[in-house]
């Protein structure tokens, strides 16, 4: 595969959360707003994209005896970038997504694409795959996001769209409505591909 085909692929066809329902914890947690959407994507993102190379360079050098406590050891050094940085840099938000970008560390995303690409990659390439399987996570929640945050708060990005007039529907903002959300989008998606395939 070239570049192009890998990060689409990994963006797209083999989505984490929607082909093969990785990383629906934070789906689930973070999608009440699109700003803590799109900083936990980033985040992730960031930390996939990072881990994926580092991984991939030090692949020749690894035992495979510890292979899983070098990977997440670097995954973790990556999560605690990002966690340092939303503190010191962010503390509202930060404080907003709490725990979970700690629980980055466990996200299944990382350590699949850590063990099913760039454990066998070259690092560039593990790269791309990283930034497209970030991407593609990133998606996923701002399109959760952009329906809670709409009908929850009547707002996109913290600005407010409707008027005093709009009711806002309490049951967006809590976490059923991002389980019932993730559900349909994944079987939108997945049946519009398969009849595709077909």
């Amino acid at each position: 595969m070239n570049k192009k085909e890998i990060f689409i692929n990994a963006a797209f066809r083999e989505n984490s959360v929607w082909k093969q329902i990785l990383g629906i914890c934070s789906s689930l947690a973070v999608t009440n707003l699109l700003m803590n959407s799109l900083i936990m994507g980033l985040g992730v993102t960031f930390s996939l994209a990072l881990s994926n190379f580092t991984i991939s360079a030090l692949r020749a050098h690894t035992p495979r005896s510890v292979r899983m406590m070098m990977q997440t050891l670097i995954i973790a050094a990556y999560v605690i970038v990002v966690d340092v940085y939303l503190k010191a840099n962010m503390p509202v938000i930060s404080k907003q997504l709490g725990p979970y970008v700690g629980l980055i560390i466990t996200n299944c995303i990382l350590m699949g694409r850590a063990e099913a690409f760039a454990a066998q990659n070259k690092p560039v390439d593990s790269l791309i795959d990283g930034i497209g399987s970030g991407l593609g996570y990133t998606l996923v929640l701002l399109a959760i996001a952009a329906i809670r945050e709409f009908f929850g708060f009547g707002s996109l990005f913290g600005f407010p769209i409707m008027g005093d007039w709009w009711v806002r529907w309490s049951i967006m903002v809590m976490a059923p409505s991002a389980f019932f959300l993730l559900a349909i989008l994944i079987w939108i998606i997945n049946s519009r591909y398969y009849k595709l395939k077909a």
